[in-house]
């Protein structure tokens, strides 16, 4: 007998909010939601009310990201804004004007070994890659520009995933012509290309497992590895899905599952030691699901690590995929 999906746990809704583009944690107990109307709204998840909401401008937000301390936006038209926390409330502190009309989202790391070293990924004009130090102002931009005659036209930036292999950091980056770059990022050095994904708008990869995942406006999922040694991409398998078009690849943290945000609405969840497919959620009926995060810790009021997702649909959904 075929296994039912299962339901969410709860449903964040709020008239004001309307469509979602982006989510994140904050400390597990709080979830911030960019809109497609410019604002963040901070829901309480030990209400499931929403506590705070401002504007940050007439742009929808495209990304967001929450550290100890700081709270970093991403507008569409590429425009970066960091804000501390102060009082329960966030004070805007520096602002870095954008210059991309794509759909590609930053990326943020955090060093493990010093949370103080965190560095933003986000695009830049043509295909270039700014790098972003958030603690420190006073830190110089640095650039990432693949200016290689070699190189063939990449286009735009449209996807990155930044990740430690043997206490190096490198980015993956994919653009628009399909091809993906990984930069060793202590000499900001170009060490591989391959021609990966059409089309591709989200990438994420598991230095743990060694293999990562693509998705973008195609039917397809495409993994791939790293040769360790000379840290060249290799191609792994496809995955074929129903429908055309995912927003978001999300691996989750212990490395047992990943899921897939589609434009269909459908949240698809698989296993990502073996790659079988174990569910399709199906909360989100009308437009596609923007994004899905997934809590660090367990949430109190559910006792257990959250899913969260969101979309057109003006909805956050919360699952508990644990159990």
């Amino acid at each position: 007998m075929a296994v039912l999906p299962p339901d969410p746990v709860f449903s964040l809704r709020c008239p004001e909010m309307g469509a979602v583009n982006s989510l994140c944690f904050h400390e597990s107990e709080r979830l911030l939601a960019g809109t497609l109307k410019g604002k963040v709204f901070l829901w309480d998840l030990q209400t499931n009310r929403s506590a705070l909401h401002f504007e940050v401008g007439s742009e929808p937000i495209t990304n967001l990201h929450h550290t100890k301390e700081h709270l970093v936006t991403q507008e569409k038209g590429g425009t970066i804004t960091t804000y501390s926390i102060s009082n329960s409330s966030y004070v805007k502190e520096r602002s870095i004007p954008g210059n991309h009309l794509g759909y590609c989202r930053t990326a943020l790391h955090i060093n493990p070994n010093n949370t103080n070293e965190q560095l933003l990924f986000y695009p830049c004009e043509e295909s270039s890659i700014g790098v972003l130090h958030v603690t420190d102002p006073a830190a110089p931009t640095q650039m990432l520009v693949p200016d290689d005659p070699q190189l063939p036209k990449l286009g735009s930036v449209t996807c990155f995933k930044p990740f430690e292999c043997a206490s190096q950091l490198f980015l993956l980056a994919g653009y628009e012509s399909g091809h993906f770059l990984t930069w060793d990022l202590s000499s900001g050095v170009m060490i591989d290309i391959m021609e990966l994904a059409p089309e591709a708008m989200t990438v994420d990869y598991d230095s743990i497992t060694n293999r990562g995942i693509v998705g973008g406006a195609t039917d397809k999922l495409t993994t791939f590895s790293y040769q360790r040694q000379s840290m060249q991409m290799q191609r792994g398998s496809e995955l074929c899905i129903k429908n055309p078009g995912v927003n978001c690849v999300r691996i989750r943290a212990d490395q047992k599952v990943f899921a897939s945000g589609g434009w269909d609405g459908r949240i698809r969840i698989f296993s990502w030691k073996s790659l079988r497919p174990l569910a399709v959620l199906t909360q989100h009926k009308q437009g596609g699901v923007m994004d899905l995060v997934y809590s660090q810790q367990p949430v109190s009021m559910w006792k257990a690590p959250i899913m969260a997702a969101a979309g057109m649909d003006a909805q956050i959904s919360l699952w508990d995929l644990y159990n």
